[in-house]
């Protein structure tokens, strides 16, 4: 009997842990946390992708793609802090796992052997735009729950989105 009361309170501990005060109510949190962590799965899958297409890249215009892949991804990369810690700040749990990744990215894999650096820089700006609209979805959300907070993260990613679409764009073009 002690056992399961003290595993009773040892799960109500761990719920009181995740309950960050905030006005925006629990329906809310919970829906805005998961667009949150569907967008940050997506941010863990298209950096891998740009830092796979960074490292294989070939071809005549190697060192300018090859540079420009790795600030992308360095600036994909740095998305993922800021989207886990609003997570966290609603209240909510945040991604734990690559397999958690796997199943709430939108964005897929290439694990093609070659693929060409006008098709690499193709699929990574189609990757961005379904990014950019996913971070719209999201940012719907929080309208909807009156969260200006992650909205206003999330408006900041949307422009660095589109940027990358813009970059990748004219750089593919024959």
């Amino acid at each position: 009997m002690t056992k399961s009361i003290s595993a009773q309170g040892a799960t109500a501990r761990r719920a009181l842990m995740l309950n960050t005060p905030t006005d925006i109510d629990h329906d809310g949190r919970r829906k805005i946390a998961d667009a949150l962590n569907a967008c940050l799965a997506d941010v863990f899958t298209l950096y891998i992708k740009t830092k796979n297409f960074h490292w294989h890249m070939s071809g005549p215009h190697f060192r300018d793609y090859h540079l420009m892949l790795d600030e992308q991804s360095d600036q994909i990369f740095a998305a993922s802090d800021p989207l886990a810690e609003r997570v966290r700040k609603l209240g909510e749990r945040t991604l734990h796992s690559i397999g958690q990744i796997g199943k709430l990215s939108r964005l897929q894999d290439n694990d093609a052997p070659l693929v060409s650096a006008h098709d690499m820089l193709a699929e990574l700006a189609a990757d961005n735009g379904a990014m950019a609209a996913s971070l719209r979805e999201a940012h719907e959300m929080c309208e909807q729950f009156n969260d200006v907070a992650s909205a206003s993260l999330i408006e900041n990613y949307i422009d660095e989105t589109e940027r990358r679409v813009w970059f990748l764009f004219e750089a593919s073009r024959v």
